[in-house]
């Protein structure tokens, strides 16, 4: 959501005219184009990767591998890191370019959308942050509940995958055993006297 409210704000309100001799869209960010690209640039790969992991999280338990479950868990705690620092920058350029933008009619009429990009970057940061931890833990506690371990395979990749355990290798030869505790049919079993009063 932080992603789209930086996005948003920037495409939606940051492009001002400087004054009405001058027709063409600036950047309210001290006239810099890189730095309303970049946070629109930072929200929108904030705001795919978001969905991406979402799904990713979605269908975590389903992953069979334990490969593949340990590749998507660093996938997603070296993604937000790296979202963690993109957006360190973001907010940094976009607070230096805003503190160095000199008022006028056309930067005042976005103000509150630069304010808006610039606020929402630093919780992005907080967000980011937490969520690479969120996968740090996630992480280890994998590796401490052998999540990802492989111990109960060989350690020689060629050698052949354990069979299904057998019993004690006596196979009986009757296939049908009668289930305990059945009644019999018979009314007067073998060895037993009704009772005569």
């Amino acid at each position: 959501i932080f992603s789209i409210v930086v996005f948003g704000s920037i495409v939606n309100e940051c492009y001002v005219n400087k004054d009405s001799q001058h027709p063409e869209l600036l950047c309210i960010f001290n006239e810099n184009e890189s730095a309303c690209s970049y946070g629109i640039a930072v929200g929108v790969i904030a705001f795919f990767g978001c969905i991406f992991f979402f799904v990713v999280d979605l269908y975590f338990q389903q992953i069979s591998s334990v490969k593949d479950r340990k590749r998507a868990v660093l996938l997603d705690l070296g993604f937000s890191g790296f979202l963690s620092f993109l957006w360190f920058v973001a907010f940094c350029f976009l607070a230096n370019q805003w503190q160095r933008t000199t008022m006028s009619k056309g930067v005042s009429q976005g103000a509150d959308a630069a304010r808006a990009a610039i606020t929402f970057s630093f919780f992005s940061i907080i967000v980011w942050v937490a969520l690479a931890v969120k996968a740090l833990q996630r992480y280890r506690l994998g590796t401490d509940m052998s999540l990802f371990a492989t111990d109960q395979f060989a350690a020689d990749p060629n050698a052949a995958y354990p069979g299904y355990p057998t019993g004690s290798g006596i196979e009986s030869t009757e296939t049908y055993q009668s289930p305990p505790f059945t009644e019999t049919l018979d009314t007067n079993p073998k060895g037993y006297q009704v009772p005569a009063y």
